[in-house]
């Protein structure tokens, strides 16, 4: 999970080491190492990442934007209650930014791009021996590019930094998702989500954005119902006691 990339001699630009500590400390709530009402503590957050305070308090204020934690007078930084409602609430606000941006793509949006996605999602969809790590790998990484390229494509700034600023939480959704599946060796959604892509993809080749929209629609609706069930109860703050400075090391 995205918590794995703790900052050990991590020397990457000043905003991809926020980026990373925001995607650690979401996975980290997703999976209920976290609880509700926990405080982040900033000393012990910049222990733990072996970081100043800087991005740290970046990191916080990113998370308080997209509505994880709270920003509280005399309190700080405390995590949120997140329960499978908000989840649905996220999932349509980003049905409508995702049809926006598509049906604005529709024409403008790369071909070439599209057709290379389109052979990638069919290769996806004929794997068979799915129990590998690759099989997520790759699903992940064309969910990433299909998302993005049509941001990159909608011809509005505005909406385009509206999906980027939002996407690091439905990322978060979607790799503690199926992380829990990869765990019990299920692999059924992902093969939904391939084919799901590819009728997007499918509908911005034949320069129809009614088509491509409808494909939009059915792939977040769907999304929203597999994450709401399947993120842990420790987003409803039930997990075990967590603390801000826990200097654990997972492996994928």
């Amino acid at each position: 999970m995205a918590s794995l990339l703790v900052l050990n001699g991590f020397q990457g630009r000043h905003g991809l080491r926020r980026q990373t500590i925001v995607e650690s400390l979401l996975a980290d709530v997703f999976q209920g190492e976290l609880r509700a009402g926990t405080r982040l503590v900033t000393q012990e957050l910049a222990r733990r990442y072996r970081v100043s305070h800087t991005p740290i308090r970046e990191a916080l204020i990113t998370l308080a934007g997209i509505g994880i934690i709270d920003l509280l007078p005399n309190r700080g930084a405390v995590v949120r209650k997140v329960t499978p409602h908000e989840v649905r609430e996220v999932c349509q606000v980003r049905r409508a930014l995702e049809c926006q941006a598509v049906r604005s793509a529709c024409r403008r949006i790369d071909l070439a791009e599209l057709h290379d996605l389109a052979l990638e999602l069919r290769r996806l969809s004929a794997v068979k021996a799915r129990s590998e790590r690759r099989f997520i790998q790759k699903a992940r990484a064309l969910d990433s590019r299909l998302h993005d390229l049509i941001a990159e494509s909608c011809g509005n700034v505005f909406l385009a930094k509206e999906l980027s600023r939002l996407k690091i939480l439905f990322r978060a959704f979607r790799d503690v998702s199926w992380e829990h599946d990869e765990a019990r060796a299920d692999y059924h959604r992902l093969s939904e989500e391939a084919h799901e892509h590819l009728a997007i993809v499918e509908g911005l080749l034949a320069g129809d954005p009614k088509q491509a929209a409808r494909a939009m629609a059915h792939h977040i609706r769907s999304g929203a119902r597999y994450w709401s069930r399947s993120l842990p109860n420790g987003t409803n703050g039930t997990a075990r006691q967590g603390s801000s400075s826990g200097n654990k090391k997972r492996s994928r």
